[in-house]
This record gives structure tokens, C-alpha cells and sequence, in this order.
């Protein structure tokens, strides 16, 4: 979605919207309008939107829309607006009008404020209709471009910072939602290739070969049942020199049979989306490159496909990772852990980050605790841990800390090897958690995110439809700007 800046008079779209806050309905609604927008029971609050219809130059029909943005003093005011901006795109997404004009005169908005009300409408106006060939006129996308007029000073150059969130966020989705026929871990180095090309990103890709010169055991355990090869891909922006960089390190598990500890065939499907821990750390490099961050930043995704074939990793195999420790394995479907900690081991020895923030769609059992409203996490570090909860909390991607200690960590010692790659039924996120951690040096600083519950909703929310929401992207960038570039 676009969008413009400044058109008046004639160059105005059809359909202007009017935003409104709480309980101040505007002055100059005729008396029928105003009764229409009350008895509708419109009053201003956040996301609501009430539809009316004006004469306009010579014969034409303006039509008009008032979108609710809430309680100027109330908590959470960004997110609040970016949900009016999603509530006025979800309205007119199909409603056949091509441009909306968003009028922010009057309504008291900063710069900060009016750009997130525009990112909010373009969230909610991504779709992913590549493969849909029979769709009715009525129900294809038809709203392209946002019209900002009488926009507060500045808003512009806010918005350009906000637009590289949204393409980082849209980048995300887009590999997740692609099929696994089509995101496979070849293709998803080359479609990073070709997005990040002239970003000044630069990127290093280490094949099969490569990975299994430097030990990459526990990575190559999970891929050999699979035809599909595995790649570590790693991106740096180094925006700012100096300072020993921060990494972030996705799972990009382009789909998840469970191995031969096969999953049930019912939902199965959704497995394409196993990878948008790596999709997250994907979208967040374009983003911090789009806006040039003032920061070093490396981001690392470990690429697998997990399948049952003859040649397919076996409960009980034992695989020596790159740090040199061993891991027995009981479930070939506990496979995020063994993909990410080759990956973490071979960041740290390469770029000996100070910072390491891994994104997994890792434990279904983290659904079961937080279900899709937060991510969980892990941390060894509790300034990294407050950190990156208040860029949770300013970016609406939500986290929830849970605990780390030596009693959770024995529950993965095996009896016959360094450790094993699940522990007992209970605590499942936080025995996973665990198992990374054994693979962090002394004096960095980590955090893990298990993003399993927030990646993909089955229904629409205030900024996204239903299927990949992005998450990650934003709450990353968040951290970036707070810590990295303060």
C-alpha cells in the first residue's frame, strides 16, 4: 500500500476520512449526520468508524468516514491509533474505492502520532493473494494508496522511518505465508538475496559442505532426512562502527514433519510457518537497513527442512553440535534446539556478538501458557530482559519473562551423552530455553523468544488479517532504537 502526502482540492480522493477523539464529535456535522453517528452509537472511541454521504463538486457524491482514535490521555497511545488507521483500511480494503484521504487537521496529532496511524492502515492492507485465481471482484483488494492532508509538520520524515518498519513487517509475512514447495532453504537465501540487494547489507551464505567442515552436527542432524539442503545465512548492517555488534538468530525450519517422531497429519499445514523465527531476524535487517540504523547488527538464520526419509535422524542418535558437546536425541520433532544451537555457537566464534537475541517458533507448549498474545521469554540477563520488555510493551509485540535455574537445566542431562534434546513433559518451553542457554559463552548477553503462539493468528487483529502477523519486526527495531542507537 502507498503512501502520499499533501494533495488538496481536486487531487483529493472521493472518500475522506475525519479522525475523532473521544466524545468530541465534530462541530460542523449538519444535524442529520450527527443524529446518523450517534444513533450508530459513534463516539470517537479507538477504531470505531462511521460511514456517511455529502453532495460534492457539481454532481459527484462524496463520501466521508469518521474513524475513532480515543482517549488522547489514555495509556497506550500509539498503539491506539495505529489501531484506528487498521480499523479505517479493514473498512475500505474491498469497498472498490482505490485511495483513501486521511485529514489530520484538527485532530492535535504529532508527527510521531499521525505516522503511526498511517502504519496502522498499512499493516492491516497486506494480503497475500498470489495463488488465489478465482476471486470475485468484490473480494479483491482494491484500496492501494493512503492520502495524508493537513498532516502536523514532520510527519513525513517520521513516516519514512515507519514505512521501512512496514516493509520489514510485509517481508516477514511474505515468507511465512509462502508454501514450503516455494520457501525452502535455498529459496529463502535468494529471495533475502534479491529484497536486501543495494541495501548495503552484507551477506554471507555457508552451504552443507561448509557446515559440516566446521562440525555443524546438531544443524545437519535435523536436514539429513530432507532433499532440500541446508544454509546458514547470515546478514550484517553495520551502521555504526566501534562496539562489538548484536546479533539476532532466527529458527528457519522451512517446514516441520516432526521427523520420524512424526506429527499428527491434522494441522500439519501450518508447519510452513516454523521458520518465522528466521523470518523475523529476515524482515528486521531490511528494516534497520531501509532506515539506516546507527547500529552493528548481525543477523543470523539457520535454514533446514525436517522430513522422515530412509536417511532421516532417529530417536536415539547421538550428534556432536559445533561447540563440541554432545546431544542425544529423543525426539526428532524437538529439532528448533538443534538448528539454533550450531547457529548460535557459529555466531559467537565469528562475530563474537556482545548481545544475542534468538527468535523460535520452538515449544507448543508455549501456546499452552501465554496462548497468541505474548511471546516468552528467556534471558540470562535481567538489563537485556527489561530491555527488551519495554520494546515488547512500545511496539505491541508483547513478551512475558519466565524463569531460568540449575533445576530446569538437570532435567536435559542424559545418561548417556552431554544432554538430551527434551526433558519431561512439564516445563517444556522452559527445558528448551535451557538447552540453548548451554550453548551462550560466559559474559554474553542473551535472550531467547519463543514466538511460538505469536507468528501466525487465526483470526484478524487491530494491524494484521488473519495468518502471519510479522511479529518480531517491530519489537526488534524497537530494541535497536532504545538500546543500540540511544
Amino acid at each position: 500500500m502507498i503512501v502520499e502526502f499533501g494533495k488538496t482540492g481536486a487531487e483529493r480522493p472521493r472518500l475522506v476520512a475525519r479522525l475523532v477523539a473521544d466524545g468530541a464529535l465534530p462541530a460542523d456535522l449538519d444535524a442529520v449526520t450527527r443524529g446518523a453517528a450517534e444513533a450508530q452509537r459513534f463516539s470517537g472511541k479507538t477504531g470505531q468508524v462511521f460511514e456517511y454521504f455529502a453532495a460534492g463538486a457539481g454532481d459527484a457524491i462524496a463520501r466521508h468516514a469518521l474513524v475513532g482514535i480515543g482517549d488522547a490521555s489514555a495509556a497506550g497511545r500509539i498503539a491506539a491509533l495505529e489501531k484506528a488507521g487498521g480499523a479505517l483500511t479493514a473498512k475500505y480494503l474491498t469497498s472498490g474505492e482505490a485511495a483513501v484521504a486521511i485529514d489530520f487537521g484538527g485532530s492535535g496529532l504529532t508527527a510521531d502520532e499521525a505516522a503511526a496511524v498511517l502504519l496502522g492502515a498499512r499493516l492491516r492492507g497486506w494480503r497475500h493473494d498470489v495463488y488465489r485465481t478465482k476471486l470475485k471482484d468484490e473480494q479483491k483488494p482494491s484500496l492501494g494508496t493512503i492520502v495524508a492532508i493537513n498532516a502536523p509538520d514532520g510527519t513525513d520524515a517520521a513516516w519514512e522511518i515507519e514505512s521501512a518498519i512496514a516493509e520489514g513487517v510485509e517481508f516477514t509475512r511474505e515468507l511465512v505465508t509462502e508454501p514450503a514447495n516455494v520457501i525452502y532453504p535455498e529459496s529463502f537465501v535468494e529471495r533475502c538475496r534479491a529484497r536486501l540487494e543495494g541495501t548495503g547489507i552484507e551477506i554471507l551464505v555457508l552451504d552443507k559442505a561448509q557446515m559440516t567442515a566446521l562440525g555443524m552436527g546438531a544443524l545437519l542432524g535435523v536436514a539429513q532426512g530432507s532433499v532440500r539442503e541446508p544454509r546458514l545465512l547470515a546478514m550484517r548492517w553495520k551502521g555504526k562502527a566501534g562496539a562489538r555488534p548484536t546479533a539476532f538468530v532466527g529458527k528457519g525450519v522451512t517446514f516441520d514433519t516432526g521427523g520420524i517422531s512424526i506429527k499428527p497429519a491434522a494441522g500439519m499445514e501450518d508447519m510452513k510457518w516454523d521458520m518465522g523465527g528466521a523470518g523475523a531476524v529476515a524482515g528486521t535487517m531490511l528494516a534497520l537497513a531501509k532506515r539506516k540504523a546507527q547500529a552493528d547488527v548481525i543477523g543470523v538464520c539457520g535454514l533446514v527442512e525436517n522430513m522422515p526419509d530412509g536417511n532421516a535422524q532417529r530417536p536415539g542418535d547421538v550428534v556432536t553440535s559445533m561447540s563440541g558437546q554432545t546431544v542425544e536425541v529423543i525426539n526428532t520433532d524437538a529439532e528448533g534446539r538443534l538448528v539454533l544451537c550450531d547457529a548460535l555457537t557459529w555466531v559467537q566464534k565469528e562475530y563474537s556478538p556482545a548481545t544475542i537475541v534468538d527468535l523460535a517458533t520452538l515449544t507448543g507448549a508455549m501456546i499452552i501458557s501465554l496462548g497468541h498474545e505474548h511471546a516468552g521469554m528467556f534471558s540470562n540477563d535481567d538489563l537485556l530482559a527489561s530491555q527488551l520488555d519495554a520494546a515488547g510493551k512500545a511496539s505491541g509485540d508483547s513478551l512475558w519473562r519466565f524463569p531460568l535455574g540449575a533445576a530446569y537445566d538437570k532435567l536435559i542431562d542424559s545418561p548417556i551423552a552431554d544432554m538430551k534434546n527434551v526433558g519431561p513433559r512439564y516445563g517444556g518451553s522452559i527445558t528448551a530455553a535451557q538447552f540453548l542457554q548451554r550453548y551462550i559463552d560466559k559474559g554474553v548477553a542473551w535472550a531467547h523468544l519463543d514466538i511460538a503462539g505469536t507468528v501466525w493468528v487465526d483470526k484478524a487483529g487491530a494491524t494484521h488479517d488473519k495468518g502471519a502477523t510479522g511479529f518480531g519486526v517491530r519489537l526488534l527495531d524497537r530494541y535497536v532504537r532504545n538500546v543500540l542507537e540511544a
